[in-house]
């Protein structure tokens, strides 16, 4: 970080990010949002831009459509500024939760084109610098998506593609038919499953990792000891992780976060975000907020210093978290 700003880091294809970006979901969808918190959201979004944060991410589906409309309201005076990505494939209806209610994956080439068409209209753009197939359609090949994708990128709509949450194979195949920019998979200190086979083959393809819940959900800042504590529409009071002894387990593997992060001065928040970019140049974390003053803790994480030594230790004693990432629903559209 220099003089309060973010350094950049590269995706695929030479795409230049700001080392940190700013997930837009939780802004008025999914965590009890209420319509109070829009401007609180607008603000946080230019502050994010004053403070070297390119990278905006969002989707089709969140709202649905309400969250491209604030990120589109937001960034209609600061375009070229931003790096916006946007993401098209989950079809669930209106109010649904993410990976609680029955969804459908869309890959069709039909339906990406049209889903571009309306991303366009709702974020008040000409063109997506980085757009995302949200999660695999098992009924479409992939090389007809990523197909419809290319022309996409030919028609000057699209500049970057990228999959989300999608297998090593199906990178592979899908990098075959047009260069995939970077692959968005959920990857923090409790989430560590692109480890396990993904990572490398973005490696050994050129391809940058973008990884959202890199706070696991805000549960890694130690903010979160009950479901209680939490909005009586968040979607986190159906998750996994959050429920029952699931819940009282993980608190274990918060609390020794939280004590790394007392020794090494900073916030349980920070730790864990200076641990996902410890892992790589190539990987670009996402946390989500409203605020102004968590998105300014978040941006923190970029001036903590981790040796080989804190990176072994935390590794060590860090165990995997406690419950599925997504309801049994969420859980069968990853890894397509």
């Amino acid at each position: 970080m220099t003089n309060g700003r973010l350094q950049t880091r590269r995706l695929g294809q030479g795409l230049e990010v700001g080392s940190i970006g700013l997930g837009c979901m939780g802004m008025n969808w999914a965590y009890g949002a209420t319509a109070d918190d829009r401007g609180e959201a607008i603000a946080t979004i230019h502050h994010a831009l004053e403070r070297g944060v390119t990278l905006l991410d969002t989707a089709d589906t969140y709202g649905p459509h309400t969250n491209e409309e604030l990120v589109g309201q937001a960034i209609k005076d600061r375009r070229d500024q931003v790096v916006l990505a946007t993401k098209f494939g989950i079809v669930r209806a209106a109010g649904a939760m993410p990976g609680v209610s029955a969804q459908t994956a869309n890959g069709r080439p039909d339906y990406a084109k049209a889903s571009c068409e309306g991303s366009l209209r709702r974020l008040g753009v000409d063109h997506i610098d980085l757009y995302y197939l949200h999660r695999v359609d098992p009924d479409t090949p992939i090389e007809e998506t990523v197909g419809a994708m290319k022309e996409l990128v030919e028609a000057g709509k699209v500049r970057h593609i990228g999959l989300s949450e999608a297998s090593a194979e199906t990178i592979r195949r899908a990098h075959a038919v047009h260069p995939i920019t970077a692959v968005q998979s959920e990857y923090s200190l409790w989430s560590r499953e692109p480890e396990d086979g993904v990572l490398q083959t973005l490696r050994e393809l050129g391809i940058g990792l973008v990884a959202y819940s890199p706070l696991g959900r805000g549960f890694l800042s130690g903010a979160i000891k009950s479901v209680d504590e939490l909005a009586p529409d968040d979607y986190r009071r159906s998750s996994p992780r959050f429920m029952g002894e699931n819940l009282q387990r993980n608190l274990e593997l918060v609390a020794v976060v939280e004590e790394i992060a007392r020794r090494k001065g900073a916030t349980p928040a920070q730790l864990a975000l200076a641990w996902v970019m410890a892992q790589g140049e190539d990987i670009v974390p996402i946390p989500g907020t409203r605020r102004r003053t968590r998105l300014d803790e978040n941006l923190g994480a970029a001036a903590v210093d981790l040796t080989q030594q804190d990176l072994e230790e935390i590794a060590g004693a860090l165990p995997r978290a406690v419950g599925d990432r997504y309801s049994e629903v969420g859980m069968r559209a990853l890894n397509g």
